[in-house]
């Protein structure tokens, strides 16, 4: 079975997060505090691999703010407990065959059928969406057992299960009868629907696996601790990829506290040792020079507080070519998410539990390669066996090649502090419009290297650097009515790539340029005090002089912006319709200068009404949404210096 979508409410920072489609890999892109967590512990706690943590909590998790209204208005019976999570799920094809071999070819009502589950917070599940055809599958139920021919007709002729029940019950017992009866009594009780769930669906629905930082193995622990932690169903997090480790090993907790272990359970200690190795040796291409060891022995009086009675387990990481160990638990934060998650992972893949994995900032701290690393294995080990669902705000576990996979995530409530925002966008939302997306939700910084989000999610082999989302639009929508028309607009070589201003347009060709071998231009606005940074970009040799445009090039001022490519008079039209306001050309100041910077000008003497701020992209975004009925106001000069702009570009393919 495999899970299709995904909507959570009234959870955590989220009042509804709208319905989202699940791939095959899902990845969640969002700055911190955007809700990537809430949404995953939210699907965590629909069906979870821990049984006991599959509860929700009013208190702790309900929005706090709403949290004694709402209380208030279950106990006066004025509103359900709240659904927090429906997860909607695609029958394959071995649970299609699963029904159909009891129940007949014709039993689904539907060409694809789905099965949808949902937990409240009084923490009941139900089920829906599973549509069948009742009639059909008790049909089958009777031609295909061993009935005489009188009440086999009498049977398929009746107008209800109830009606078929008593014909069966009054007819011979023979044993086929009393089969056929002990399979109806449950439709006739119930309905198919819930038999089929209960009896056939309800344990191939796969169970989540949660995992983030707070499951990382310790390195070192006390068996007979442990031991009492799993008595008394109190395990820590840090503990399951230890257990998974032993479990790899085929070995008990026991066995190891055991005075008088054997040659034999070494031996299977070192295979597990020697397994892992091998798989994280597979991914983890920072040292290709490293084995894992682990080692029991009696605790010691010097021993760490909890570890100075019974036995301790100890691991290490031998370093085989400079000869020397470390404990597990001083190598790199990284090292040690990576080398647990595959410890506890290995061992629920030799069970073959049906899983989804939630990955909370896999590899938060890895640095670049390492991240590309476990790309790689999300990819080829993770893909072909079970969903993985990650959050992330690195650029580089951001597959782009696959951008369907992307997820924005934001909480606009948060960001957002110069308007109100309207009670029903507040809350953590999950979005496939990039568009849509806030900046810093779409965004984020990454770290040491300084770049955002957006420079992998818009990269292609042959990439055009543009400053913002609006050159994007301006430009795709501009090539998109030029080509429908017959005319030759942006080559589909080219991915627009916005890196968020011209200041980090060196940033990103160096950064990735180089590194990806990729054919790069770029084509940004133009003022003077952009001169020595633009030149910079062929002077240093990043780029050659042809492939480094500014809008200038086409535009008669010695200033412009992707604005300027259009008439005031054109643009203006974009910026009052947009706001609802009415500026003329003649409210501008006169002579020669960027457009914006005319409107923003007039703006701070006349502001826009209750506090709204002016942004670029808001007539962008009008314009490439009313293209339609804005195409005829758009003059024969103001495409030709789209067109020559797109001629430049195509050249350099």
């Amino acid at each position: 079975m495999k899970l299709a979508k995904a909507h959570i409410k009234e959870f955590r920072s989220i009042n509804d997060s709208t319905e989202f489609e699940i791939n095959d890999i899902t990845c969640l892109v969002g700055k911190n505090e955007s809700g990537k967590t809430a949404i995953l512990r939210a699907l965590y706690k629909l069906n979870p691999i821990i049984e006991e943590h599959g509860y929700f909590d009013v208190t702790d998790d309900y929005p706090r703010r709403d949290v004694s209204d709402y209380e208030e208005a279950v106990e006066e019976g004025e509103r359900e407990p709240a659904v927090v999570v429906t997860a909607t799920y695609e029958l394959e094809n071995e649970d299609i065959f699963a029904v159909q071999a009891i129940y007949g070819d014709e039993c689904f009502a539907s060409s694809n059928p789905i099965v949808s589950l949902s937990k409240d917070y009084d923490n009941k599940r139900t089920f829906g969406e599973l549509k069948l055809n009742q009639e059909k599958a008790v049909q089958h139920l009777i031609r295909s057992t061993d009935l005489s021919a009188t009440v086999s007709e009498q049977a398929l002729a009746a107008g209800s299960v109830s009606e078929v029940y008593t014909i069966i019950e009054e007819a011979e017992q023979t044993d086929a009868a009393q089969s056929l009866l002990r399979k109806i009594e449950p439709i006739k009780e119930n309905g198919l629907r819930y038999v089929v769930y209960n009896e056939i669906l309800r344990s191939r629905i796969p169970k989540f696996l949660y995992f983030d930082d707070y499951y990382q193995m310790k390195g070192q622990d006390n068996v007979e601790a442990l031991q009492k932690r799993r008595a008394e169903g109190k395990l820590i997090e840090s503990d399951h990829p230890l257990l998974g480790l032993l479990s790899l090993a085929k070995l008990k907790l026991d066995e190891l506290s055991d005075p008088k272990r054997t040659e034999a359970l070494l031996s299977k200690l070192e295979a597990a040792e020697n397994q892992l190795t091998s798989r994280v040796l597979k991914y983890w291409s920072q040292n290709k020079h490293i084995r894992l060891k682990f080692d029991i022995r009696p605790a010691q009086p010097e021993d760490p507080e909890g570890m100075r009675s019974g036995t301790n387990i100890w691991g290490r990481v031998v370093d085989t070519k400079h000869m020397v160990s470390t404990p597990l638990r001083t190598r790199s934060r990284g090292f040690v998410w990576f080398f647990s998650f595959l410890a506890w992972y290995s061992e629920l893949k030799r069970n073959k539990e049906n899983l989804i994995l939630l990955l909370d900032e896999p590899g938060l701290s890895l640095h670049a390669k390492a991240q590309a690393d476990l790309l790689e294995y999300f990819e080829r080990e993770l893909r072909p066996h079970h969903q993985v669902i990650y959050s992330t705000h690195s650029p580089f576990l951001v597959d782009s090649t696959r951008f369907d996979r992307v997820r924005i995530v934001q909480d606009i409530s948060v960001e957002t502090s110069d308007e109100m925002v309207p009670k029903e966008k507040e809350g953590t939302k999950v979005t496939t419009e990039i568009l849509e997306a806030t900046e810093d939700s779409l965004f984020p910084l990454q770290g040491a290297l300084g770049y955002e989000i957006h420079q992998t999610l818009f990269v292609g082999p042959n990439n055009l650097v543009v400053e913002g989302v609006s050159d994007l639009l301006y430009l795709q929508t501009v090539s998109s009515l030029l080509q429908e028309s017959g005319e030759d607009g942006l080559s589909d070589h080219w991915t627009i790539t916005p890196v968020g201003g011209s200041d980090k347009v060196s940033t990103f060709v160096s950064l990735i340029g180089s590194q990806r071998k990729l054919n790069v231009a770029v084509l940004i606005d133009y003022q003077k005090k952009d001169k020595q940074s633009i030149d910079n970009i062929f002077k240093k040799k990043l780029l050659q002089k042809k492939s480094v445009l500014t809008y200038a090039d086409f535009t008669d001022g010695d200033e412009a912006d992707v604005e300027d490519m259009f008439n005031e008079g054109f643009y203006l039209k974009l910026v009052n319709k947009e706001y609802g306001i009415n500026i003329s050309v003649s409210d501008l100041r006169k002579g020669k200068g960027r457009v914006v910077k005319k409107v923003e000008e007039y703006l701070e003497k006349h502001p826009l009404p209750n506090g709204v701020k002016f942004n670029h992209y808001r007539p962008a975004k009008y314009f490439a949404s009313k293209i339609g009925e804005l195409k005829k106001d758009l003059s024969d000069s103001q495409l030709d210096r789209f067109r020559q702009a797109f001629g430049s570009l195509n050249d350099l393919i």
